[in-house]
């Protein structure tokens, strides 16, 4: 008999005296009459309720309780596990909570209520089993599914920062939800899987809750790629007899081999990698399973600190270590405060195995994170942490929260924060030797202002081992990273730097100096490009139309708006489709305009000029009318895509155009979407602009018109003007092969005395 089907046939008392045998097994201080009470309640609550897999319901609440207390969470915490569904589900009330539990259980039990109204995934659209929505803010004023998404977020990071217990108590929640999402529908169990990967999981890493981590990543892969996780599950099965044998002698050896060198005598495990992990490495190294290095594991914890490090020369003697895999995590702690030695060597069977070295206090951190904390106040451990420990794990939050607050546009929130909590991290040094952790992808940008705020602002170049890099070289694990800073007043990042940052502190910093040092060049700017969008989609209007729009977006003016749009505090992908959802069609058509018919044939006359010396073939497709974008300018070189227009032919886009990721997310506008490709043949000339950011000197234009000279390059247009910090940007459309020519140019405009920035328009 299977154990789910052994639990099926308990009943729910026989199930909570399990819960209770575990309580009264750890002999510390928990209120059982109060765990008890919170049984009953919970229990006549939910009499009748079941759950999809036919259990009672509250079978579900006792196992939550117990994750909870195998991670030792206190009894205020377990009681409000047993109750985290009372609220919503029953027609108990917050107040005969508080009445009968106290203050503490009540705020636990709403805090888990209101994150568990709170939908990551947006649609609007009905469960199709239950009848309910699965979004809740019908009666918010947000406007679109991505800020609606974000503020969900922020409302759970809200909750997490005043009890960090609501956002354990759900993590327990979700993952034993994701322990039986077999008997959920297909669609239901990968967004519920996607979503678990994408921010509980992180979450929990974030945190320091390693085995929830790790279950919650391996049943979401379950259910995302379930062939590769059977593939891997059946290969580790395969090799189950094989494998314990192998890692039983080499606890063997290390034991023998440790025995009265280190006192007292450390304890030896063995461990297997989780599927999720072996697939990462796996899939992202395009290697099988016998090419991954650190399949198998053993962990050894000793007493201190420099035990940990004579156990690494030990192990080092008796095995070959394989260069660069070695890592000091103990030095050099991770973000969420994992400490550990880590090292891979090759046995005398050639099979590499990795060894993980950490003291006792390190290994109770490694598994239980931020709960370590209530595990020492219940006494499991000799030593007290102190009162502050725990909010010390979520200085990210107070830090994303205020960042948040410095930004007007909140759709890419979703997305900053999942780079925050990213699982993967990079150790970069400075050139004093201080590490500095930043989330895998960061960039030299991001490392600046992770230093200081000022530092980050006053930066004009950055080195690399001793070698001057670009602003979006990515950062490798043991660069050693100088920032070069300027003592000029007037200079300060240009918006540029938002497409290099990674991290939420940069871009939030970026933003925040451009908003407050730019104002009168950001509404310029701002409103340059709406009014390039209204010209572009047709749209004939009143400035009280546009202070409307900028009204019902939560802007004070519509200086305000135009401002948002020049610093970036909006993107510019929001920006034009607030303004297609604000303007329809009606309103598109004016007296400036040709009619429909002149124009028609105006446009297919210009199609047909160039259909047959475009250099673009479209899949599927012989002698097609084809159109570049003005929007994006793309050229040979780029990632390109084409879209269907409606008697225009196909109109060629950048892949990354603004207007193609807009018609990604309308379903009709993604149908006619098609695959185009550059001809290898094509010897056509394309028109691009740049924009030249430099200090204001004579003579800056001579040296811009002859290093183009010299590139033997056509300008069709060119025009500048001087900013009100003293530097100048001069714009010029020139025509040009590929995207290879335009890059050798810009590098080479790079290097006039002066220049600030080289930007190609029309991302």
């Amino acid at each position: 008999m299977s154990q789910n089907e052994n639990q099926n046939e308990k009943t729910p008392r026989d199930l909570f005296d399990d819960l209770l045998s575990k309580v009264s097994a750890t002999d510390k201080n928990y209120d059982i009459e109060k765990i008890s009470r919170a049984f009953k309640l919970a229990n006549a609550a939910h009499d009748g309720q079941t759950r999809k897999t036919g259990e009672p319901y509250i079978s579900h609440p006792i196992a939550v309780a117990g994750i909870l207390l195998d991670l030792c969470m206190d009894t205020d915490t377990i009681a409000s596990a047993l109750l985290h569904d009372v609220v919503e589900d029953t027609e108990i009330t917050l107040d005969e909570l508080r009445a009968q539990f106290g203050e503490t259980v009540a705020e636990l039990v709403d805090g888990v209520t209101k994150i568990g109204m709170i939908h990551l995934n947006t649609k609007r659209k009905k469960d199709a089993e239950s009848g309910e929505e699965e979004s809740l803010e019908d009666t918010m004023n947000i406007t679109t599914e991505e800020e609606l998404k974000a503020e969900n977020i922020r409302k759970i990071l809200v909750s997490m920062f005043k009890d960090s217990r609501v956002i354990i108590i759900k993590l327990a929640d979700r993952l034993h939800n994701m322990r039986s999402l077999s008997t959920f529908r297909p669609e239901k169990q990968k967004r519920i899987a996607l979503e678990s990967m994408n921010f509980y999981a992180p979450l929990a890493h974030r945190m320091g809750i390693a085995q929830m981590k790790e279950e919650m990543e391996d049943e979401s892969l379950r259910y995302l790629d379930p062939f590769a996780y059977k593939e891997i599950e059946e290969s580790l099965e395969r090799h189950k007899h094989w494998r314990d044998d192998f890692i039983g002698k080499i606890i063997e050896k290390v034991t023998e081999r440790l025995s009265g060198t280190i006192n007292p005598p450390p304890v030896i495990e063995g461990r297997i990698k989780g599927i999720y992990s072996l697939y990462k490495k796996m899939y992202s190294t395009n290697k099988n399973l016998d090419e991954v290095y650190d399949v198998y594991a053993i962990r050894v914890i000793t007493e201190t600190s420099a035990d940990c490090y004579s156990v690494l020369g030990e192990i080092h003697e008796m095995y070959t270590p394989i260069p660069m895999s070695f890592k000091d995590y103990i030095a050099s702690p991770k973000i969420n405060g994992y400490q550990s030695l880590h090292t891979t060597v090759l046995g005398k069977e050639k099979q590499p195995f990795e060894v993980q070295v950490r003291t006792h206090d390190m290994h109770q951190t490694a598994r239980f994170g931020i709960a370590a904390h209530w595990r020492y106040k219940l006494g499991y451990d000799k030593k007290n942490l102190p009162d502050n420990q725990p909010q010390t794990k979520f200085d990210f939050i107070r830090q994303l929260l205020d960042q948040q607050q410095q930004a007007d546009d909140v759709d890419n929130l979703a997305t900053a924060i999942k780079t925050d909590l990213s699982v993967d991290e990079v150790y970069a040094i400075t050139p004093a030797g201080e590490v500095v952790s930043l989330p895998l992808g960061s960039t030299v940008v991001d490392f600046a202002y992770s230093i200081h705020t000022a530092v980050g602002n006053k930066m004009r170049g950055a080195k690399v081992h001793r070698k001057m890099v670009s602003f979006d070289y990515v950062l490798k694990t043991g660069d050693v990273v100088e920032i070069l800073t300027t003592t000029n007043k007037a200079q300060g990042p240009t918006r540029s730097w938002l497409d290099y940052a990674k991290t939420t502190e940069a871009k939030a910093k970026i933003r925040h100096w451009l908003k407050h040092e730019r104002r009168d060049e950001n509404i310029s700017s701002g409103k340059a490009y709406i009014e390039s969008v209204l010209k572009r989609e047709g749209i004939k209007t009143e400035t009280d139309a546009l202070t409307i729009l900028a009204l019902r977006h939560k802007y004070k003016s519509l200086d305000d708006f135009y401002a948002a749009v020049g610093y970036g505090g909006v993107s510019l992908a929001n920006a034009v489709m607030w303004i297609k959802d604000a303007f329809d069609d009606r309103e598109r058509k004016s007296e400036h305009f040709k009619s429909p018919e002149n124009a028609l044939d105006e446009q297919v006359e210009k199609v047909v000029k160039r259909k047959q010396s475009t250099g673009v073939i479209v899949e599927g497709v012989e002698d097609c009318l084809v159109k570049f974008a003005s929007c994006c300018n793309p050229l040979p070189g780029d990632d390109i895509i084409g879209f269907v227009t409606r008697g225009f032919g196909v109109s060629v886009h950048k892949a990354e155009c603004i207007n193609i990721n807009i018609r990604r997310e309308n379903e009709e506008d993604r149908e006619r979407l098609t695959k185009v490709s550059w001809s290898e043949s094509s010897r056509e000339f394309y028109t691009a602009t740049v924009d030249v950011v430099a200090v204001n000197r004579n003579g800056l234009l001579m040296d811009i018109s002859k290093v183009i000279a010299e590139n033997n390059l056509p300008i069709v247009s060119n025009n500048s003007r001087r900013l009100k910090n003293g530097n100048a940007v001069v714009q010029f459309t020139l025509e040009i092969e590929n995207v290879e020519k335009l890059n050798a140019l810009m590098n080479k405009l790079n290097k006039i005395a002066g220049v600030v920035s080289v930007e190609r328009t029309g991302k």
